[in-house]
């Protein structure tokens, strides 16, 4: 076991067997949300609290733009009203070894927001862009490094 915590600028993200590259990658949280419960009966003067259903947050993908590279695009135009092309979403945290130690999955992932990059004459960055996914679970493998 390492004395150290893993950087988290060493990640791969690979969707539909095409591994990408992003610059970041947010929103990998999970919530549980909670009932509460009171039995009118009940001899307690508060509720029970239980555990609900789960709720996951949108996953946000950015990237640079690249000359003639469409895969945002041509996945993004794949919805229409009730119809789209899900993809299962691996994303790692790798190690030095360039070797997966934490490994979210992310099922049935769906594009809800592509933005462009913002575009300012007297700017020294690079173009990036996003794209915003939901979907509907994640789960969360911590390997041995």
């Amino acid at each position: 076991m390492s004395n150290y915590p893993l950087p988290k600028f060493h990640f791969a993200v690979e969707w539909g067997g095409i591994k990408i590259g992003f610059t970041e990658v947010t929103g990998l949280n999970i919530e549980t949300e909670i009932i509460e419960y009171r039995d009118g009966s009940s001899p307690e003067y508060s509720k029970t609290k239980m555990p609900g259903l789960r709720k996951y947050g949108n996953i946000t993908l950015k990237r640079g733009v690249f000359a003639g590279d469409n895969e945002f695009y041509e996945w993004f135009n794949t919805v229409s009203l009730n119809k789209i092309e899900r993809r299962n979403v691996t994303i790692s945290l790798l190690n030095e070894n360039h070797v997966p130690v934490v490994v979210w999955s992310v099922k049935n992932a769906f594009p809800v927001k592509l933005q462009a990059p913002d575009l300012k004459s007297d700017a020294n960055e690079a173009a990036i862009e996003s794209l915003e996914i939901a979907h509907e679970g994640l789960s969360i493998l911590n390997l041995p490094g």
